[in-house]
C-alpha cells in the first residue's frame, strides 16, 4: 500500500495512536502518493499545506463519492461552511458569522469559568482524576449545548451521539460505518430538527434562534442548511475542544518542566494553548480534491484524486518550526495550521481557545501537581481518521 521508506495508514489504530514518528519521512521529500480507497497524495510540508489551503479554486472541499458517504453524512447532503466552495461558502459563512461573533464568544467567558469550576469541584476530592470524563468531555458539550439552547438534561445524550458519530467516521472502508454511528446521526438530526421547529415558533435568546433570524438582504439559511450548520457546530465545537484539553493536559504531564514553567507564569497560558494546538493538534488532517491536474511541491496531483492535508505533520516541519519535536509553552512565533488556513479557517477558533485556556488554568489552580497515574499504561485513542483524542486520561493530581 505504501512505498518502503514511509508508512501512512489512518485506518491503523497503532498509527492513529502515534503518527508522529512517521512524519519526518513525509517532510523530507516532495508529497508522496499511495492508494487508499482511491489515489491519494499526502501533503505534509508546511509551505505545501499553506499553499493548498489558500488555493480554494484549484482544491475543492467538496467530498468525493466514496462508499457509505450518503448513509453516514451527518449534514443530510446540505452544504456547510466546511464542505462548500465559494460562492455558496461565502454566503453561508457571512450569514452564520452574524450569529457567532467575537462579542458573543467574549460574553461566554464567565459562564465557561463557572461550568469549569463546577466540573472540577466534583473531581477535587480524589487523589486521582480521569480528566476526559471529569472535564474535557463535558465542558465543550455543555458550552455548545447551552449556546444552542439545548436542555441541560440532554447534555449527556448529545455527547454520546457525538462520540458514536466521530468513532463511526474512523471505521475501515471495508466494514463501513457502525450501527451506533448511523443511529446517532439519525437521532441527532431528528432532535435538532425539532429544536429548530420550536425556535421558529417561539424564538429564544440562543444561537439557534439567532441563526433563524440571520438575514442578508433577502437571503437566509434554508431549513436544511440551518440543520446542517447546527450539527456541524455540535461535532466540530465539541470534539475538537475536548481533544485540545485532553491532548494539552497529556503534554503537560509528559513535560513537567513546562508544566512548572506555566504554573510560575500564568501569563504564558495563551502561548501554551497555541503550543498544545501545534504539538498534538485535535484535527490531524483535512481533505481537498484537485479540480484539475496540478503540481504540489514537485509532485503531480491528478484531477479528482484525494489530497490529504496533514496539518499535524506541517506543525512539526523543521523548515518552519525550530526544534519542532520540543514542547515549549512559550514558543514564539507559533504559526501552526491547526485551525486551517484561508477561507475555511475555523469559525470556532476563538471559542476553542477560550475553553482550552480556562480549562488548563483551572486544572493548574485546582491541582498542585499533574502527572499520569500510571505512566506505563497504554493510552487509548478514539477511532477517527482525522481527529485525535484520548478515550481516557487518568491523572494523579496530588
Amino acid at each position: 500500500m505504501a512505498q518502503p521508506d514511509f508508512y501512512f495508514n489512518p485506518f491503523d489504530p497503532e498509527f492513529r495512536a502515534n503518527p508522529y514518528p512517521h512524519f519526518p519521512a513525509l517532510l523530507d521529500a516532495p508529497p508522496r502518493q499511495l492508494k487508499l480507497f482511491m489515489p491519494t497524495t499526502l501533503i505534509a510540508r508546511y509551505d505545501d499545506v499553506v499553499s493548498v489551503l489558500h488555493d480554494h479554486e484549484r482544491f475543492t472541499v467538496r467530498r468525493p463519492e466514496i462508499p457509505f458517504r450518503e448513509r453516514i453524512d451527518p449534514f443530510g447532503g446540505a452544504p456547510t461552511i466546511l464542505t462548500a466552495d465559494p460562492p455558496v461558502h461565502s454566503r453561508l459563512r457571512k450569514l452564520v458569522s452574524k450569529a457567532f461573533t467575537p462579542r458573543r464568544v467574549r460574553e461566554l467567558e464567565p459562564r465557561v469559568r463557572e461550568i469549569t469550576a463546577d466540573l472540577l469541584s466534583r473531581a477535587a476530592e480524589s487523589s486521582e482524576v480521569e480528566a476526559m470524563a471529569a472535564l474535557a468531555n463535558p465542558l465543550p458539550v455543555i458550552v455548545i449545548a447551552e449556546l444552542l439552547g439545548v436542555s441541560a438534561a440532554d447534555h449527556a445524550q448529545f455527547k454520546q451521539w457525538s462520540n458514536d458519530m466521530i468513532s463511526s467516521f474512523g471505521q475501515d472502508m471495508a466494514t463501513g460505518p457502525s450501527a451506533a454511528g448511523l443511529a446517532a446521526k439519525d437521532e441527532l438530526r431528528r432532535y435538532l430538527a425539532e429544536a429548530i421547529k420550536q425556535r421558529s415558533a417561539n424564538p429564544a435568546d440562543d444561537l439557534i434562534s439567532a441563526l433563524i433570524a440571520a438575514r442578508d438582504e433577502s437571503d437566509a439559511l434554508s431549513e436544511n442548511e440551518l440543520l446542517a450548520f447546527v450539527v456541524l457546530l455540535l461535532l466540530a465545537g465539541n470534539e475538537t475542544t475536548t481533544n485540545l484539553i485532553g491532548n494539552g493536559l497529556l503534554a503537560l504531564c509528559r513535560h513537567p518542566e513546562q508544566q512548572q514553567r506555566l504554573r510560575e507564569n500564568r501569563e504564558l497560558i495563551p502561548k501554551a494553548i497555541e503550543e498544545m494546538l501545534r504539538y498534538d493538534p485535535p484535527v490531524q488532517m483535512t481533505v481537498r480534491i484537485p479540480t484539475a491536474a496540478t503540481n504540489v511541491g514537485g509532485t503531480d496531483v491528478p484531477e479528482g484524486s484525494l489530497a490529504f492535508i496533514l496539518l499535524a505533520a506541517a506543525n512539526r516541519d523543521p523548515a518552519h518550526f525550530p526544534n519542532p519535536e520540543n514542547f515549549d509553552v512559550a514558543r514564539e512565533p507559533n504559526e501552526h495550521v491547526s485551525f486551517g488556513e484561508g477561507i475555511h479557517f475555523c469559525l470556532g477558533a476563538p471559542l476553542a481557545r477560550l475553553e482550552g485556556a480556562i480549562a488548563i488554568e483551572q486544572m493548574l489552580d485546582k491541582f498542585p501537581r499533574l502527572q499520569l497515574a500510571d505512566p506505563s499504561a497504554k493510552l487509548e485513542y478514539r477511532g477517527s481518521m482525522a481527529l485525535r483524542g484520548l478515550s481516557e486520561l487518568r491523572l494523579s493530581a496530588r
